[in-house]
Formats: C-alpha cells, sequence, structure tokens
C-alpha cells in the first residue's frame, strides 16, 4: 500500500514515521526543500524523498496522500490528485487512525489556542497524568502516536488541518472563538471559515463532550443556524468568564485572579476553558491553583521581556490578526506606545478604534506600507512613525515612553513582508528591546 505525503516538515515527516512503523510503502515529496533536521530523521527511518519538484508520475500511484496543511487546495498536485479520486487527509486524520486507548483534547478558535492547549496540557501534568501535546503547536500528532504511549493527548487543530479530517473524533473539543481569519481559504467567506472551525464536533457523539464560548457571536449563530439538524451530537459546555469579586467562578470552583499567572479577561476565558477540563477529568481544585499560578504561556503572546526604566516591554507578535491586537489593547492597563503593522489581511481598523482612543500615545508602524494603518488612526492618535527596521521601532518607541507607560508590539498583520514569519519577528523585537541594556 501506497503512502505518499506532500510537504516535509514535521507533521508530514510524523505521518511519514508512523506509516513507516505500520508498513505503509511510504514516499515523502516536498515542492520545496526539506529542512536538514527532517532529512535526518527520514534517513533514520529509511524512508524515501525528494524535494524541489513533484514526480506525479509517482505520486499518483497512493493508496493514501497526507497532506501539509500549508498547502492549498488549488495548486495543481492537489487538483489533479482529486480529479483521480484520491484520499487526501491531514496528518492529525492519520495519527487519529492509529490512536489506540488514548483519550483526545482538541482545541481549536481563531485566537488563544495555542495558549489553551499549553495550559490544559499542563493542568493535566501537574496531575500526573502523562499526556502529550502535539498538532498545530508544533509537534506531529503522527509522531508521537507512533513513538510515545500516552493516556491524553492535547492537540492544537487548525482549521486547515480540520478540513482534511473525516473520522477525527476528540473525547474532549474546545471551541474558544470564531473571528476572521484566513479567508482567502475560504473564498473570503465568513460562513466556510465558521463551518470549518466546527468540523471539530462532526464525528462527536453524545458519550462526548463540546466546550465553547457562550458569548462568542459566530458561534451562537451557528448552533442556532443547526439546532435543527442532527450536526452536534456532543454534550454541549457553555464557557463564560465569572466574576466574583477578584475570584473566577469555574464551575462549582473559585479561583484568585491574581495568582493566575496570565493577565487580561481573554486570558482569563483561555484559563476558565483549560480548568473546565480539568474538573472534567476529576483534577483537584489545588493542583489546578498550582497549575495556574506558574504556568508560562508560550512566547510571543502578550510575552512580558522586562522593564527599563519603568518602561514595560511586551511582545505579543502572535497577534496577527485584529481581534487579537484588540485583546492585547484591553489588556493594558497602562499608557501604550504601540507597534504595529505587516502584511495586512484586509483588516476593518475602526474595531480598534475606541481602544486605541482611549489608550495608546503613539504608533510605530512596522511594516512595508503604511498607508492603511496612518489612513486609520491619524485622528486618533497623536504622534505616528514609521520604519522598516525592528531596531530602529524599538528605539523610536523608548524615546517616546515615559516612566509608568509600555511598549506592546502587537501587529494586528501578518509578518510576510518584512520577516520569515512571526516567530522571527518576535524574536528581533525581544532581541532589540535585550540589546538596550547592552
Amino acid at each position: 500500500m501506497n503512502l505518499i505525503i506532500l510537504g516535509g516538515g514535521e507533521s508530514g515527516v510524523g505521518a511519514a514515521i508512523l506509516g513507516k512503523h505500520k508498513g505503509w510503502n511510504v514516499f515523502v515529496s516536498d515542492y520545496g526543500q526539506i529542512q536538514t533536521a527532517f532529512k535526518a530523521e527520514l534517513d533514520q527511518f529509511d524512508i524515501e524523498y525528494e524535494e524541489e519538484k513533484h514526480t506525479f508520475e509517482r505520486i499518483e500511484k497512493a493508496d493514501l496522500v497526507i497532506k501539509s496543511p500549508g498547502i492549498p487546495d488549488k495548486v495543481p498536485v492537489i487538483k489533479r490528485l482529486k480529479s483521480l479520486g484520491k484520499e487526501i487527509i491531514d496528518e492529525i486524520e492519520f495519527g487519529f487512525r492509529y490512536c489506540e486507548n488514548a483519550k483526545i483534547i482538541a482545541i481549536t478558535g481563531s485566537n488563544g489556542k495555542t495558549t489553551v492547549t499549553g495550559l490544559t496540557h499542563y493542568l493535566l501534568e501537574k496531575a500526573g497524568l502523562k499526556a502529550g501535546i502535539a498538532g498545530n503547536i508544533g509537534f506531529s500528532f503522527a509522531k508521537k502516536v507512533a513513538l510515545e504511549q500516552n493516556d491524553f493527548y492535547v492537540l492544537e487543530v487548525s482549521s486547515f488541518q480540520l478540513d482534511y479530517c473525516t473520522t477525527f473524533r476528540p473525547d474532549i473539543a474546545i471551541l474558544i472563538n470564531i473571528t476572521p481569519d484566513h479567508l482567502d481559504r475560504y473564498d473570503y467567506k465568513m460562513e466556510n471559515y465558521i463551518a470549518s472551525k466546527f468540523r471539530i464536533t462532526q464525528n462527536q457523539t453524545t458519550e462526548d463532550l463540546f466546550i465553547f464560548n457562550k458569548k462568542d457571536q459566530n458561534t451562537q449563530q451557528f448552533l442556532i443556524e443547526t439546532q435543527q439538524q442532527e450536526f452536534l451530537n456532543a454534550t454541549k459546555i457553555p464557557v463564560e468568564v465569572i466574576y466574583n469579586q477578584k475570584n473566577i467562578q469555574i464551575g462549582e470552583s473559585q479561583f484568585d485572579t491574581n495568582q493566575i499567572s496570565m493577565k487580561g479577561p481573554h486570558n482569563h476565558f483561555n484559563a476558565t476553558c483549560a480548568v473546565r477540563v480539568a474538573q472534567e477529568l476529576g483534577i483537584r481544585d489545588e493542583v489546578i491553583e498550582e497549575g495556574l499560578a506558574t504556568f508560562v504561556n508560550a512566547p510571543h503572546r502578550l510575552e512580558w521581556i522586562m522593564n527599563i526604566h519603568g518602561i514595560d516591554f511586551i511582545n505579543d507578535s502572535k497577534a496577527t490578526n485584529i481581534d487579537s491586537t484588540f485583546q492585547a489593547l484591553k489588556a493594558m492597563d497602562q499608557p501604550i506606545i504601540w507597534i504595529a503593522g505587516g502584511q495586512d489581511k484586509g483588516n476593518d481598523y475602526n474595531i480598534l478604534a475606541s481602544l486605541v482612543k482611549e489608550k495608546v500615545k503613539a504608533l510605530i508602524c512596522l511594516c512595508e506600507d503604511n498607508t492603511k494603518l496612518i489612513a486609520a488612526f491619524k485622528d486618533i492618535i497623536p504622534i505616528i512613525q514609521s520604519t522598516k527596521d525592528v531596531n530602529e521601532a524599538v528605539a523610536m518607541s523608548q524615546k517616546l515612553a515615559q516612566k509608568g507607560e509600555v511598549i506592546l508590539l502587537s501587529p494586528a498583520c501578518a509578518s510576510f513582508d518584512l520577516f520569515k514569519n512571526y516567530i522571527a519577528r518576535g524574536d528581533q523585537f525581544r532581541q532589540a528591546v535585550l540589546n538596550i541594556n547592552n
């Protein structure tokens, strides 16, 4: 049986390793270059591969195709495989087909899914449960299924991955929120993107749990429109942040907000989702409390770097859309020097107008094209400056900031105009800040 894998990155190599373990005849094909580390893994497991081309005579012999979530449907090789009626799935789906006896907790949403995934996994580990973490967070689920033995898997799952899942069925599914993002992959139709996110529930039964955002309008509207259909069979658990003085009420328990390491209302919601999972699994409150207090979020998500002369520097490079930046601005208590910009996704900056007027004293545009940012905020922000260099952006910001204020990188845009990705943007920003004291 021939297993063809398109894409030689983390997910593709992981799927190849699992396929090899299960007796498939595996061939990996990548139209670009395969990183040296991934080639070494393929060689280690004696897996055949090609790079910088697709040999279709070989690919068309596939009995099953696994494609990288980064490959859009419109590329020629996908179109040809579909015309031949080949089954094309995602690596998450492939891993699920061979995942036996482990419970799966899957998290999706437009914003916050990495935070919820990381915290959920952390709480499970704090409780002594044997849990793996994988998916869109950067680790191959298929590879973990091949090489590890876990009782639980906590998976971050993107809409691109869900689009090619057919039997994937999480025991607990979490849908954090749905805001406009990646619409270029969904014919610029929001309804298509919403339906993609809800695929996380498509195979769930009454034995499973579906945790969702009670306050998210797109989620609620979809549930209303589909309530008469046999679509969502899982037990529904609506979640919202309920404050009781300085505590958050989650289920029957209360947790002190001052003892939660992640700040801001959006992170309190993220924490609520993770805690609801922990409670469903019977984890004790004292374990949850310790986990909430000691959890360190992934980089580039409201990451506090340091305080210099009374000025806080915060790296929120992962904020690649309007909603993420909205939450970042909302979470700040100090006046803000805001560094923003990048590759625009068709942003509607009016959504940010009231928060920006209230909190932002200066804007530094870090991007190739600042036209839209300046047009949106020229009548709201008294000081706007522009640069294409992250070191200069930090220097400009530092000159404008005063003690008790915050310099916030929260771009609201993709990074690809000036940087390889949001990680590179955030790393360069962090290094520029650290260089101030050198």
